[in-house]
């Protein structure tokens, strides 16, 4: 590690002790050379920064629109869990006994669950749709900032690959019984 060290802050010696040589030879055209290639270099960035405002732009509408949705989501979640509850008084309030208020409460429980299914399915489906969309404006973005600088470097010639075939395939979930938990857990 030491000899690499060694050899790499020799290397930046011979490189710097090189330019300062360049420099006093012609300090005027050393410094003009220095301004030439700092102006390109500064005007070659206008361009990607220009891309990453835009997609800057875009990564804002993406989040205020995932933004707003969940919102809206929101708002519902707590809109039907209210209606749900008034339901539940609604049906407590007109029972005659114990039983019939478990047995109203009971009947209340499929309907809350579907509720809360689709509600956590509708809630997972914004945040996909919100990460489908950024993950696809940072794939444009790095695209678009880096497809300029490929068009300004040469590309050298690789070997072609070749296309792999797709195979399609339907896979099968495994459904368990009811009856084979049961049965493991009796043995």
């Amino acid at each position: 590690m030491i000899v690499e060290m060694q050899e790499f802050m020799s290397e930046q010696s011979q490189a710097l002790a090189d330019q300062v040589e360049k420099f006093r030879k012609n300090p005027v055209g050393f410094m003009r050379k220095a301004l030439v290639d700092s102006a390109e270099n500064f005007k070659s960035l206008k361009s990607p920064v220009r891309m990453v405002a835009h997609s800057g732009v875009k990564f804002t509408v993406v989040s205020q629109n995932a933004l707003q949705n969940l919102i809206e989501w929101q708002s519902e979640v707590i809109t039907a869990a209210l209606t749900g509850a008034a339901i539940r008084f609604e049906h407590a309030s007109r029972a005659e006994d114990v039983l019939d208020l478990v047995r109203d409460q009971t009947d209340l429980l499929p309907a809350t669950r579907d509720r809360l299914v689709d509600e956590a399915t509708r809630g997972a489906a914004i945040f996909k749709d919100a990460g489908r969309d950024l993950a696809k404006l940072a794939l444009q973005t790095y695209g678009k900032v880096f497809e300029t600088a490929e068009k300004e470097l040469p590309r050298a010639k690789t070997a072609r690959a070749r296309k792999a075939k797709t195979v399609v395939r339907s896979t099968r979930r495994a459904v368990r019984k009811p009856g084979a938990r049961a049965r493991k857990v009796a043995a």
